[in-house]
């Protein structure tokens, strides 16, 4: 009888389970998705709307699209069966903040039922486990002491202020009029971070599982003031931009959530070793500001 062997090169390759990333379609779970399939990692975009043009565009680039609605725990099951890692993330921005924590928390242990679900990288916030007293970040502190309970591998990511904030709706109505508004004191800097970073650095932890398993890690990729990021984006859009601190009593007259963090990030500050964190990750591209601002496209 002949037997028939088969060579190693000429077995087919067994791909790793795709990973699943929520807020697919937005900045954060967005730049993941990008990054992990740029080094070739199967994405599973969780949305609640596969047919809107975020999500069709991932599609494009390769992602394979399932529906996930955090109220629908069926849905989740469904969505994260068969995947071998978790990008989560919540907010509570257009929710409650007791909806956030329900919400994630059924994600989170839809994680666990699966039983393919090998690591979860959870995005919280810089310092959320410092009780700040933050309402926003004490939310997502609620939910890593949720996931470290599960018995799942995970890593918590804290990113810093998102330079992304700079360029929403609100913020684009002043600088049409030439100022930066921002309720911190002039020459008092923040931990700034991009999107994309955010995105990189999740992939670099989800490539490397057992090296970040139980690991809190608060990200940021530079230092910089009200002045220095109103400069930036003026440099970009071709315009002088100014810098004017917002009291925080004004700020409060929007959300007390929001004056409560830069009370905070004022005094005592948020607390972050960038030095060490990028000598310890020297292979991450830590996007400064004035290369995000440039690269954008400012309708100023």
């Amino acid at each position: 009888m002949t037997q028939i062997t088969e060579s190693a090169a000429s077995r087919p390759r067994l791909l790793p389970l795709p990973v699943a990333v929520t807020g697919a379609t937005g900045a954060q779970g967005g730049a993941t998705a990008r990054a992990l399939l740029r080094a070739g990692r199967p994405v599973r975009a969780l949305t609640r709307n596969p047919g809107s043009p975020a999500a069709t565009h991932l599609a494009a680039l390769g992602a394979e699209l399932a529906r996930a609605d955090f109220d629908d725990p069926a849905s989740l099951a469904t969505a994260l069966d068969g995947t071998g890692a978790l990008f989560a993330m919540s907010t509570p921005f257009g929710i409650d903040l007791d909806t956030e924590i329900r919400q994630a928390t059924a994600l989170l242990d839809a994680a666990r039922a699966v039983g393919s679900v090998r690591h979860v990288v959870f995005s919280s916030a810089a310092n959320a486990d410092r009780s700040t007293g933050i309402p926003h970040f004490d939310s997502k502190h609620r939910i890593e002491q949720h996931l470290a309970g599960l018995g799942l591998p995970w890593t918590v990511l804290g990113p810093a202020a998102f330079l992304e904030n700079y360029a929403n709706d609100w913020t684009l109505r002043s600088l049409r009029d030439g100022v930066l508004h921002l309720p911190m004191p002039p020459g008092v800097p923040l931990p700034v971070i991009a999107a994309d970073t955010i995105g990189a650095f999740a992939a670099h932890v989800l490539a490397r599982p057992d090296a970040y398993a139980a690991r809190r890690i608060d990200i940021a990729s530079q230092w910089r003031t009200g002045e220095q990021i109103a400069a930036a984006i003026g440099a970009a859009g071709g315009r002088a931009i100014r810098f004017e601190e917002v009291p925080l009593k004004v700020a409060a007259g929007y959300s007390e959530d929001l004056a409560t963090m830069f009370r905070y990030f004022q005094d005592p500050g948020l607390a972050i070793d960038t030095a060490a964190l990028h000598a310890e990750h020297p292979t991450i591209d830590w996007q400064p500001l004035e290369t995000w601002a440039a690269a954008r496209t400012w309708d100023l």
